[in-house]
């Protein structure tokens, strides 16, 4: 059974009416994205961060996977199927996948302030005075700009196996993960759905699919399934 490596990011959740992290305007829900997704920004105002990411799991609760989300999870029953997501949501999961793998953390865990593996399921609000086993305030589970990328040697590796590598609803302006393509098998088959993307140095190898995720991965999925059977 051939491997699948799929990289996703923003888009693929936008359909479901996650806001995207980084509009054209620089702000995420109106809010910088350096005051609330930075440890500068922790340290400045620890209250504002909390309820920020506190709305982000409310609203999560109120939005469910889109066709993209499931059509991924209907790969498994053709391929070895490795999602690798940028995004904070558990819309895959809820979708079925099994293989989900968050290099940017996710929204429904937290953590200590001092030792990130600490962490703990999270599903509702975390407050100030909410406190790790090391006595540290709580914080969302999620990897800031300017932290290490704990996941993404493994996220590596698993490029590095994949017989084909798709990616789905992301600028790949994102580092490290955009560059997750350096990774990719010299034979293996390159995949890029967006709709704003051209594949940058990639696209004379890519198959490139300029389309949103929910009709660009349609139209993937079928060729792929045919190809598969």
């Amino acid at each position: 059974m051939k491997k699948i490596a799929i990289l996703t990011g923003a888009g693929i959740s936008a359909e479901s009416g996650i806001q995207t992290f980084r509009d054209a305007d620089g702000l995420w829900n109106n809010h910088r994205v350096e005051d609330v997704a930075s440890p500068e920004g922790w340290r400045k105002n620890r209250e504002l961060v909390l309820d920020f990411y506190n709305q982000r799991r409310q609203q999560l609760k109120q939005v469910e996977p889109n066709q993209a989300h499931h059509l991924v999870k209907q790969l498994e029953g053709y391929f070895e199927v490795q999602i690798i997501t940028q995004n904070i949501d558990d819309l895959h999961e809820r979708a079925g996948s099994k293989n989900v793998l968050h290099i940017h953390g996710e929204l429904n865990k937290m953590c200590s302030s001092l030792n990130r593996k600490l962490s703990y399921d999270c599903f509702d609000d975390i407050k100030i005075g909410d406190k790790a086993t090391d006595g540290s305030q709580l914080r969302p589970d999620i990897v800031w700009f300017g932290e290490d990328v704990p996941l993404y040697p493994i996220a590596v590796e698993l490029v590095a196996q994949a017989d084909i590598f798709m990616v789905i609803g992301t600028s790949l302006q994102v580092y490290p993960a955009a560059n997750l393509l350096n990774f990719i098998k010299t034979d293996a088959q390159l995949i890029i759905i967006n709709p704003d993307h051209d594949g940058g140095n990639y696209g004379g190898r890519a198959i490139y699919v300029k389309e949103k995720a929910t009709t660009g991965m349609q139209k993937v999925f079928d060729v792929l399934i045919k190809e598969a059977k």
